[in-house]
């Protein structure tokens, strides 16, 4: 009769185990649920944000267009003069102050 109370609580122990293992799992797989639930609203918040930034930069797309094209003259003016083996260091002085003051 002994040996049956021994089998029965070591039943006992290992279906507690298991259900107590198997409820882990469960909580464990609702956490990666609800991380995955967190990533989507961050994405969907950052995606609803894309037009008042489009709708912003659009403001600043001819002042920027205009640096650019600044710069980009700049550069080609300094480029020229680093290039060109007749110009004096002053004309390499300018284009690279013109340059730096673009930037």
């Amino acid at each position: 009769m002994n040996v049956f109370y021994i089998i029965l609580a070591v039943l006992a122990i290992v279906i507690l185990w298991l259900i107590a293992t198997f409820n882990g799992l469960i909580r464990s797989r609702n956490r990666v649920n609800e991380a995955f639930s967190d990533v989507d609203v961050q994405l969907k918040r950052r995606y609803d944000l894309i037009p008042n930034l489009v709708e912003t930069v659009k403001g600043y797309m001819t002042h920027e267009r205009e640096t650019l094209i600044k710069l980009t003259e700049a550069r080609t003016a300094a480029m020229s003069t680093h290039d060109n083996a007749g110009a004096t260091l002053a004309d390499r002085e300018k284009a690279e102050n013109a340059l730096s003051s673009t930037l």
